[in-house]
């Protein structure tokens, strides 16, 4: 592959499957900067292997990706796989990654033996003295709770909770366990009789609004919140 030809792969159950995409198009398709997908493609083909030059048979296409349309399929796999990308692509977002991550710690620890706030300068110095690592495409408020957890050796800090009692009617309940777990720590949940699913759920607080929205949105606006703490 050249620097203007990259490959995008994903892998479903063993499986693998590759397309040939721009490296610069394919990064802001990824990051949602640009929804068109042709302006991704470099050649319109599923493969198995680029490189030995292997399609992927319709058969193999139908039974992962219930089609073979080139564009539906080349969608999922450079929203979803592993997109390679340019030594500068990569150092930029890992650069604004970094920042967004100071920004979350900063805003939502404390020192507890303070209870003062902890300048985003002294964090940044944390970061690079335990040496954290960072990935560019995990969303910065979940990396930022695992390098909270590698910097109180060096940095005594402690991040605001809040806890919240939630309630989501039945046609809801079977995904949102995942989805709140996600966010925190599952303190208590309760099937209902009539099927609906309620939860007490321990968040960051810098997470609430966040965690709001989605669950609006997943729910349709049903979901009932109240805050415990």
């Amino acid at each position: 592959m050249s620097e203007h030809h990259v490959l995008a792969r994903l892998q479903i159950s063993g499986e693998k499957f590759e397309v040939i995409v721009n490296p610069d198009f394919a990064l802001n398709y990824r990051l949602g900067k640009i929804n068109d997908i042709d302006k991704v493609l470099i050649a319109y083909e599923i493969y198995t292997d680029v490189r030995k030059g292997l399609k992927a048979p319709s058969e193999k296409l139908m039974k992962y990706f219930k089609t073979t349309d080139v564009r539906k399929i080349a969608d999922i796999i450079v929203k979803q796989g592993e997109l390679q990308i340019t030594a500068e692509q990569r150092r930029k977002l890992i650069e604004e990654k970094k920042k967004q991550i100071i920004a979350f710690i900063a805003k939502n620890c404390i020192d507890p033996r303070t209870n003062h706030p902890i300048p985003a300068l002294r964090v940044e110095q944390a970061m690079e003295q335990v040496k954290v690592s960072i990935d560019p495409f995990k969303e910065a408020e979940g990396q930022a709770l695992k390098i909270i957890e590698a910097l109180k050796p060096i940095l005594p800090l402690k991040i605001e909770r809040v806890k919240l009692e939630v309630k989501v009617k039945p046609e809801y309940a079977p995904k949102m366990y995942n989805f709140v777990k996600s966010y925190g720590y599952l303190e208590k949940e309760v099937w209902l009789s009539d099927g609906s699913w309620t939860a007490n759920v321990d968040i960051p607080a810098g997470l609430q609004a966040e965690f709001l929205d989605k669950l609006n949105k997943l729910t349709k606006g049903t979901a009932q919140v109240r805050i415990l703490k």
